[in-house]
Order: structure tokens, then C-alpha cells, then sequence
């Protein structure tokens, strides 16, 4: 009887190791995290940023080349279509070129494109124009409910155009009573601008720029706004967007304030105190836009390591892919290979993958990978997925984004962009002490980086979004002055042929952040609850 139950219970015992739950241990999880490495993080930057990808620009050869890249490595890493048989989704665009050969017309003056002002339209038509029509300055342009703010309250703008200022008051009065204090919200970025204007049914809308509230010098404006830009073509064909919008110079601005008896810096001041517009005296604009309509397929890529428990619920890791093409038009070096914006996070979405792919037992949960496209055109790739999600919002657990990696060294610390917004932070953290790093703030809250990237429409989702990278404090003497050095070489290279890929690059400081993107999306994928977001976040699930 005894020994019957001896060997029962060794029966129970091999059987439940048999049954036992595979999963990875320390080790395997450490192998992983350590295969993340510089030399294989170059080579795909290289690649992605030589000038046989010709700048990535959407629905281009760019995009052929950097799509069979990803599905190539993806494949051979093991991973699966991510959109049924598919490792595409069709994003449907719309090219809208202006012609350069226009002048913006005000106060008996013409105004210089490029060189004054970029004017264009986002109306799918050849041919727009504002004429005669006058000009109101709205200061910041915001209609606000929360913040009680409304700087159209009692205005018809109807047939006007509409005169604003960049960015958002709390920029201005560095007070974080007032919107969020100096971190910039979606009220500040150019997109709401247009979109503000347009429901209020102005023809035309101009964002004076500056460079500070701005966060980028006006090369970026001439860069960014010229040449074709991409949208989506709505059934109305946008017509219910301002016929004419775009950007002057603050040199233009003045000018345009004194004709019209004003003070810019006053106008300023107002807007900054509370809601403020004013009739720009008898100013009126007049300019004519002639466009080049072109309809075109790009897509964004999606690849997916199945779950060995919760294959339905899903971790996405996010990157564009995108960058701005190339000028034939440009004097010079002609193309913006785009190797630190965005190259950068492509390439560290192959190599976080392939930690993945390493692991013996796969993750209790999906993780999938997405790279969109078009997002330096306004996010519209993550906007197009965030309409029509491949897995549905209460799927997906979290969202973690790589945009533009820290390219100067090792770091003691990891800036957060938008910190404080959800449970992801304390994730974060944890995994940044086995570096022993700390979690810091967003370094530069006034350019508004949450609002900026691909992360904001899984926030828009209601998923829990992270967007981090990089940091401030150098690891040592020898990484400070280095830093010193690359940041003078890499000094107004955002939106210029000047990111291009260098060997000098130190990527160490990348390879440590996508090691604590791995870390973060595994314990993720293990623990029993979903991230969630603060209470005080303006993102929230749905119930």
C-alpha cells in the first residue's frame, strides 16, 4: 500500500511537471535583451538612409525599397503577416503639390514664396485662391471649452483669414495654471490651427512663425510645407477646409502688424492674457494657389509574434518609416535621407524584433509590429490605422513608439515625452534601474513631442501609450564631450539632406533604450494587468 502510493504520487509529480506551463527564464530573457546591439542597429540605418531609398517618401520607389526590407527581415526573424496574409495595410492618399510660382498680396506688397511665406491648400483642387480677404489676427487661434478659452467667441470669420500665433498660451506665460504651463497641448500644433479655422468657415488661415514656440528655425517651414503633400481625400473632396492656408515669417508678421497700427509684441501680450482677436485695420490678402492632384497607395507594414497564452491581445511597437523624399529642385545635395528622423526608429524596430525572436518560449502575448507610413505629412499613417484598426483598441494593451533615437551616447537618465500620463512610466522606470538610469521629464515640454509622433493615435484609442528615449545627463566626462561635439555637426539637421547617416554616431545610448523598450514590452506581456492611464491623463479608455 505504501509503495502504491509512493509511486502514485511520483505519478502526480512527473505529470505536473509535464504539464507545467513552458516559460523563459531569467537567462533567456537576459540573452535576449543583450542581443540588441550597435553594429547591427548601423547597418540598418545605413541601408534605410542611403541615397538608393532616396529620402522614403510615400508612393515612391523609397517606399518599395524600405517595405521589402522590413518584410524580408521580419520574415526571416519568424514572424507573421500582421493583416490576415498580409504584412500591408493600403493607406490611401492624396498628393497636393503647389505650384512655387505665387506671391501672397497684402498691404500693397508681394510676399516671396519660401523666402517671406509657403502658402498651399488642403482642398483637392487644382485651382484656389483668396482674394481681397481681410485679415484678423485670432491670437493663438484656440477654442478651448476646457480651459475656458475661445479667442473666436462673438467673431464671423466667414470669408476672412485668419492671422495666429504658434503654439499655445501656456508657451507663452510659462504658467502652469494656464493650458499645461510650457508643455505644448494639441491646441498648439499647426494641424488643430487649420482644422479650428476651418469649422469656423475662414477662407484663409496664416501661423506666424517663430522659431521657440515653434521648436524648429523656418527652413523647416520651406522644407516641410513645399513640394507634394500628402492627405486623405474625403467625399466632399476637403472642400470644407480653409481654401488657402500656410505660414510668414515673423519678419512678415511685424511688417503686416505695423501697417495695420498694431504692435506684434503688444498683440502678443493680449493674446498670452486671456482670449483675444482684432481686425487687422483695412489689410486684405490675396493670393492664388494652383495645385497638381495626384491620387497614390502607400501602405503601412504590420508583423506579429503570435502569443503563447493571449495570442487576441496584442503589444504594439510603433515607428514611420517615412521621411521627406527628395527635391529634384534643390540646389545641391537633393536628398533627405531622413537617418536620424526616421531611420533611427526602423531600424531599432528590427532589432527589438529580433530580441523577441530569440526568446525560447514566445510571450504570453502578441507583439506586433507597425510601421507607418506618412507620418512627417501630419501622422497619417497612424491616423489611417487608427481608423481602421487591424486589431481592435480592446486588444491592444499598450503602445510603445521609436521615433528619431538618441544618437549621443549613454545616459544616466531616460526622458519621457507627455510623463506622468499612464502606468507605463512606472513600467519604465523599473526596467531603467537594472541600467541604472532614472526616468526623467520631457526635455523640451514646449515642442509638444506627445502630440508630434505615431504614439498619439493609439492615445486617441484609448491605449496606453509610451514615448521615450534618450536623455540629458551623460554617462561620463568622455560622452559629455562627445555629446558637445555631434550635437554642433547634428545642429539644424532636422528636415535637412544633413541627416544622413555618420560612423561616428555613438549608438550605445539607442542600443540601452531599445533594450528597456524589449524590457518593457516582455513584462508587459507576462503580467496579468493591462497599463492604464492616470487620472489626471486627457486619454482614457473606453468603458
Amino acid at each position: 500500500m505504501k509503495l502504491k502510493l509512493a509511486l502514485s504520487a511520483l505519478s502526480v509529480a512527473v505529470l505536473a511537471g509535464c504539464m507545467a506551463t513552458q516559460t523563459n527564464q531569467p537567462g533567456d530573457v537576459n540573452a535576449a535583451y543583450n542581443s540588441i546591439n550597435a553594429e547591427q542597429l548601423a547597418g540598418h540605418i545605413k541601408t534605410l538612409a542611403s541615397d538608393e531609398f532616396g529620402g522614403r517618401a510615400p508612393s515612391t520607389k523609397g517606399e518599395e525599397l524600405t517595405l521589402a526590407y522590413l518584410k524580408k527581415h521580419f520574415t526571416e526573424l519568424g514572424f507573421q503577416p500582421g493583416n490576415g496574409d498580409s504584412f500591408f495595410q493600403e493607406v490611401p492618399l492624396v498628393s497636393i503639390e503647389a505650384d512655387p510660382n505665387m506671391t501672397l498680396s497684402i498691404g500693397g506688397k508681394d510676399y516671396e514664396y519660401k523666402k517671406d511665406m509657403v502658402m498651399g491648400t488642403g482642398r483637392i483642387s487644382k485651382l484656389e485662391s483668396i482674394k481681397d480677404s481681410e485679415l484678423v489676427f485670432v491670437g493663438y487661434g484656440v477654442n478651448a471649452p476646457e480651459y475656458g478659452w475661445n479667442d473666436y467667441e462673438g467673431l464671423d470669420v466667414r470669408g476672412k483669414t485668419v492671422v495666429m500665433l504658434v503654439n499655445d498660451p501656456g508657451f507663452a506665460r510659462k504658467d502652469p495654471a494656464l493650458f499645461t504651463g510650457e508643455a505644448m497641448t494639441y491646441y498648439g500644433r499647426w494641424t488643430y490651427k487649420y482644422e479650428e479655422a476651418s469649422r469656423q468657415g475662414a477662407a484663409g488661415a496664416i501661423i506666424v512663425h517663430e522659431t521657440a514656440p515653434a521648436s524648429y528655425p523656418w527652413s523647416v517651414v520651406e522644407n516641410s510645407w513645399s513640394g507634394p503633400q500628402f492627405g486623405f481625400q474625403k467625399e466632399n473632396n476637403n472642400m470644407d477646409r480653409v481654401a488657402v492656408e500656410g505660414w510668414v515669417t515673423s519678419d512678415v508678421a511685424k511688417e503686416l502688424f505695423t501697417k495695420a497700427g498694431l504692435d506684434f509684441a503688444q498683440a502678443k501680450e493680449k493674446a498670452a492674457a486671456g482670449a483675444y482677436h482684432v481686425d487687422m485695420g483695412d489689410l486684405t490678402a490675396s493670393v492664388t494657389v494652383k495645385s497638381k492632384i495626384s491620387t497614390s497607395t502607400s501602405y503601412n507594414f504590420i508583423a506579429t509574434l503570435p502569443g503563447a497564452k493571449h495570442s487576441d491581445e496584442h503589444i504594439i511597437y510603433s515607428a514611420h518609416w517615412d521621411h521627406l523624399g527628395t527635391d529634384p529642385n534643390r540646389k545641391g545635395d537633393k536628398i533627405y535621407n531622413g537617418a536620424h528622423d526616421n531611420a533611427t526608429g526602423t531600424g531599432g524596430m528590427i532589432e527589438v524584433a529580433e530580441a523577441f525572436s530569440k526568446l525560447p518560449v514566445k510571450p504570453d502575448r502578441s507583439i506586433t509590429f507597425l510601421a507607418v507610413t506618412a507620418e512627417e505629412q501630419g501622422l497619417l499613417g497612424s491616423k489611417f490605422y487608427a481608423a481602421n484598426p487591424v486589431i481592435a483598441a480592446d486588444k491592444t494593451v499598450a503602445n510603445i513608439n521609436m521615433d528619431s533615437l538618441n544618437l549621443l551616447g549613454k545616459v544616466k537618465d531616460i526622458s519621457v515625452v507627455g510623463i506622468g500620463k499612464s502606468s507605463l512610466d512606472e513600467m519604465l522606470e523599473t526596467a531603467a534601474k537594472e541600467q541604472d538610469r532614472v526616468v526623467s521629464g520631457d526635455p523640451r515640454p514646449a515642442a509638444g513631442g506627445y502630440y508630434r509622433s505615431d504614439h498619439f493615435a493609439f492615445a486617441n484609442m484609448g491605449v496606453p501609450a509610451m514615448y521615450a528615449g534618450g536623455g540629458t545627463e551623460a554617462r561620463d566626462e568622455a560622452t559629455a564631450q562627445y555629446r558637445k561635439r555631434m550635437s554642433l555637426v547634428l545642429r539644424g539637421c532636422y528636415h535637412q539632406p544633413c541627416d544622413r547617416y555618420r560612423d561616428e554616431w555613438d549608438l550605445s545610448g539607442a542600443v540601452q533604450d531599445l533594450q528597456l523598450f524589449f524590457q518593457v514590452g516582455y513584462d508587459i506581456s507576462q503580467q496579468s494587468e493591462w497599463p492604464t492611464w492616470k487620472a489626471t491623463s486627457e486619454f482614457q479608455r473606453n468603458k
